[in-house]
């Protein structure tokens, strides 16, 4: 596996953590949900600069 799929599969199953659906993350606010959008856009961008 190349690593662009691994991060691929780890950020997608953060992104399933994150959704506050369950009573112990209802409080979280947007916390979780923001930092993973944000690491979500800077693997993008490197991935489209062609550095991942």
């Amino acid at each position: 596996m190349s690593v662009g799929t691994i991060l691929l599969i780890i950020v997608v199953l953060m992104l399933i953590g994150a959704i506050p659906a369950w009573p112990h993350s209802r409080t979280w606010g947007y916390g979780p949900s923001g930092g993973i959008g944000l690491i979500l856009t800077i693997l993008i961008i490197l991935f489209l600069l062609g550095r991942l």
